[in-house]
């Protein structure tokens, strides 16, 4: 963490506000309108979406050939691929459930409370305890399994 440029937090400060500001602005951080959207009846957030993805995908292309390294890491720009496997379909599974009963994903409930839905505070501790759950359930997966690999 030392390596770091001294602006590499600050800007990321600054780039959670953007964020924020964005979401409390085109209403993302209020779950009836991504509920509305779950059920067909509004897609703004669908504009929402791609003007994220264009953005990020432009930064994407260009950052590396005009930058050649991360400004404030000094790291290289590399892909970073994870396979598409049956965690990544059964845990995208679950999320999406659990997006389509909150009516909200974890970034736009922290935004949400910045508007002032403190109801939200219930999807954030759930999401704290299945993450929490998750992790001690993979942990113990993993030590089962290093158990069974030195009894071989």
């Amino acid at each position: 963490m030392s390596d770091r440029h001294p602006l590499f937090m600050p800007l990321i400060l600054v780039g959670g506000l953007i964020f924020g500001f964005g979401l409390g602005f085109s209403h993302m951080a209020r779950p009836e309108v991504v509920l509305n959207f779950l059920q067909f009846d509004d897609f703004g957030l669908v504009f929402v979406m791609f003007g994220a993805a264009i953005v990020t995908g432009v930064t994407f292309f260009l950052a590396p050939r005009l930058l050649g390294r991360a400004p404030l890491t000094g790291d290289q720009f590399e892909r970073r691929l994870k396979p598409f496997d049956r965690n990544v379909l059964i845990g995208g599974s679950i999320f999406g459930v659990g997006w389509g009963l909150s009516g909200i994903c974890p970034g736009a409930a922290y935004a949400s409370l910045g508007i002032g839905n403190v109801t939200i505070l219930w999807a954030l501790a759930g999401m704290f305890l299945g993450a929490y759950l998750q992790g001690r359930w993979r942990s113990q997966t993993a030590s089962a399994d290093s158990v069974t690999a030195g009894a071989d």
